[in-house]
């Protein structure tokens, strides 16, 4: 059995036989509900695991991605999940849902495993542009954390990905600046 497992209902289904089994192994401790219609190996979850399982079209960005990335120590409250424009709104209190165009949903979107579950998430050097373009709204204090985080693994960076991901976005003059000015 693999430890600290996602599972879904059909899943659990198709282990057990059917529902009453389910129900058993739940009684026994084998398995644990861990959200509705979600099963796992242990009885407490990431949060962020729960929810990335739970909308897999959306990519997890911006507070979230800083702290999986160790890029912070602060915790988010809420999950932030980019999804593009059109997409249906997510209805649920654990989530900041960030609107994306077409056009910079999909650079940077990369699969890793986290606590043993595949998520959907945007990578460092992504989340390095995200950091500059939303320089103003953040708290200036979280900000140089996460610039200070930046610059400690800047060796380990691909910049050739930090540009061709800029090129993406409309102030990309801008971004280099800041890029230059901040990590560099």
């Amino acid at each position: 059995m693999v430890i600290n497992m996602l599972y879904s209902w059909k899943e659990v289904n198709e282990r057990y036989g059917y529902p009453l089994k389910v129900r058993e192994a739940l009684n026994r401790g084998e398995i644990y509900r861990v959200g509705r219609g979600y099963y796992s190996d242990k009885q407490y979850i990431n949060p962020f695991l729960l929810i990335a399982e739970k909308y897999p079209y959306a990519i997890i960005t911006m507070d979230t991605a800083f702290y999986i990335h160790g890029l912070t120590d602060v915790i988010p409250d809420k999950t932030h999940l980019a999804t593009l424009r059109n997409a249906t709104r997510i209805a649920d209190d654990r989530v900041v849902q960030v609107f994306t165009s077409k056009r910079i949903f999909e650079p940077g979107k990369s699969t890793q495993k986290y606590e043993g579950v595949q998520i959907t998430i945007y990578d460092r050097e992504r989340m390095l542009i995200e950091a500059l373009r939303n320089s103003k709204t953040m708290p200036f204090d979280y900000y140089k954390e996460i610039i200070t985080g930046y610059r400690k693994i800047d060796y380990n960076l691909d910049y050739r990905k930090i540009e061709e991901y800029i090129s993406f976005f409309q102030k990309r003059d801008y971004l280099y600046n800041m890029l230059q000015r901040e990590v560099l």
